[in-house]
Formats: structure tokens, C-alpha cells, sequence
């Protein structure tokens, strides 16, 4: 399953203003700009599902949390950052965490 939350990041931004100037001088349609975003969704799923090895402890004080369609979303306060096995640590006061089931769909 590939989410669309990493179009809210700033390489997502990006790609979708560039689509969108596409759009609007005539270079490409409208379902080719959407045919590029859900590729751009399954490349960053997959990227990071695959590519990403690095593996972060925190730890901090529960503000709120919430599960709403499968989708769970946490915020938390004064929270520590580590990553293993390192000893670096990182503070921050506040973190928004929104986490989805990352087990692929099986294909019929």
C-alpha cells in the first residue's frame, strides 16, 4: 500500500508545484501530473521501506494520541532522540508522529 503522507514533505511540495506549472503552460495533462504523484508515492514508500536501515529510540511525555481509519497519530512532548547504537542525543519539545500499517497488500 502506498500512503500519500510524504507528499506533505517538501520534496512532495516541490513536485507537486512543478506538476501543477506543467499543467497550467499546456506540457501535460492533468491525469499524466496524477499518474506521476502515485509514483512518486510507491518510489518513496518503497525507498524508504527498503533503503532505510538506520533504527532511532525515543522516548518523551504523551500529549495526545489518536486511531482513526487504521492510522494512528501521536503527540508527544519534550522528547529524546537516539539513534543506535550512537550516543548522540537529540532534544526537541514537541513531536507530531503519524504511523500506518506498512505491510504491503497482497496481489490477486
Amino acid at each position: 500500500m502506498s500512503y500519500q503522507l510524504y507528499r506533505n514533505t517538501t520534496l512532495g511540495h516541490t513536485l507537486q508545484e512543478s506538476l501543477d506549472e506543467l499543467i497550467q503552460m499546456g506540457q501535460i495533462s492533468p491525469q499524466l501530473a496524477l499518474k506521476v504523484l502515485l509514483q512518486f508515492d510507491k518510489a518513496i514508500n518503497t525507498a524508504l521501506a527498503q533503503r532505510v536501515k538506520a533504527k532511532i529510540t525515543f522516548k518523551g511525555k504523551l500529549n495526545t494520541y489518536r486511531f482513526c481509519d487504521n492510522v494512528w497519530t501521536f503527540v508527544l512532548n519534550q522528547v529524546e532522540f537516539r539513534e543506535a547504537p550512537a550516543t548522540e542525543l537529540c532534544k526537541v519539545d514537541k513531536v507530531k508522529i503519524v504511523a500506518c500499517d506498512g505491510k504491503s497488500e497482497a496481489k490477486t
